[in-house]
């Protein structure tokens, strides 16, 4: 957009080695700092925020146009075209569609212990993560990823997504399952970042999204 300056990415990720995260209780310091410059002055960065805010997921703007889709079959991937137009999130009725709905079904995961996980630029959400620290023995859960539509291609997802594969190594998992989307570009930012379609998905959430493409990461 014109005379709108690009963020600059400082938050450790996928990729990345250094930064702090404000967890809400403070900073948590790494090592070296690492960060991605877009141009300008304006700076993403990533914070735990409170369950209370679950809300704003509203602020996403989670459309897409998707025009390539997987699944996964006998042991491989196969993609074919697609024209489907991914509208946002309802602003109202509580549908799995709708704001009201997500919030409902994402609520309990914070309540049991998970983490919501912010991409900000200035105030502006940008994107978001919900981790879930215990899905089976030794099994982390990143259970949604969403970056804003005007928002994408910028590494923010990287960022989110490094985020939470720190917590769950943090809390001595060994791995970390995601139920993807099967759009083409979802599951190829997973399977960039070294997650890889799994023969065993989780029975629970392979029964919640049968047509998602279920995938682990070895941490």
């Amino acid at each position: 957009m014109p005379g709108i300056k690009p963020p600059k990415l400082m938050a450790a990720g996928f990729g990345f080695s250094g930064g702090s995260v404000d967890t809400g209780h403070g900073r948590i310091p790494r090592p070296q700092r690492s960060g991605r410059r877009l141009g300008g002055e304006r700076v993403i960065t990533i914070r735990h925020m409170k369950a209370s805010e679950l809300d704003r997921i509203g602020e996403i703007d989670r459309s897409e146009h998707v025009t390539q889709e997987y699944s996964y079959r006998s042991g491989s991937l196969q993609r074919r075209n697609v024209d489907v137009a991914v509208p946002t999130w309802s602003l109202s009725g509580d549908h799995e569609h709708s704001i009201h709905g997500r919030v409902n079904a994402w609520q309990p995961i914070l309540d049991r212990g998970g983490t919501l996980v912010g991409a900000f630029d200035a105030d502006t959400l940008a994107g978001f993560a919900i981790y879930r620290p215990h899905l089976t023995e030794g099994m982390a859960n990143l259970s949604a990823l969403y970056v804003s539509r005007s928002y994408r291609r910028r590494g923010i997802g990287s960022l989110l997504a490094g985020e939470v594969a720190r917590l769950a190594r943090s809390h001595g998992a060994r791995r970390l399952y995601v139920s993807a989307t099967p759009s083409g570009s979802t599951v190829e930012f997973y399977r960039s970042h070294g997650f890889e379609p799994t023969d065993e998905p989780d029975q629970a959430l392979f029964a919640l999204e049968p047509h998602d493409i279920h995938m682990i990461l070895d941490l």
